[in-house]
């Protein structure tokens, strides 16, 4: 399977915690921000992406603890002028609001303050 391929796979089978993350970041809900989700970059296909600002936004289940392959990964986008902000599953699914503000704070090109209203949808 090729990376489109693997892109568009990881699209159609995302976790509960990317899919809430996914309704709250596309179609520019977070303040007008633009993500895309399962986005190539070099070698990876990164969870969800802020091209603008350069942020990337990761969704961890339990694999990921204490994982050497995502540290040589990180340390690989940190390279290309990415910072990547990571989240457990969980965090994501009982503190939403708390990992917006976060992935807010990131994107936004003004200094932090408080975050905008979330669109609903």
């Amino acid at each position: 399977m090729n990376q489109q391929q693997f892109a568009k796979y990881l699209r159609l089978n995302m976790t509960e915690a990317e899919r809430l993350l996914w309704k709250h970041l596309r179609a520019h809900r977070l303040d007008g921000q633009k993500f895309r989700r399962q986005q190539p970059i070099g070698p990876y296909v990164v969870d969800f992406v802020h091209l603008g600002a350069k942020v990337i936004v990761e969704a961890d289940g339990g694999q990921h603890n204490e994982s050497e392959s995502d540290e040589v990964r990180d340390t690989w986008l940190r390279g290309q002028g990415f910072k990547v902000l990571r989240f457990w599953n969980d965090q994501i699914l009982q503190s939403t609001d708390s990992v917006l503000d976060l992935i807010w704070a990131a994107v936004s090109p003004s200094p932090p303050g408080p975050s905008p209203a979330r669109g609903e949808g």
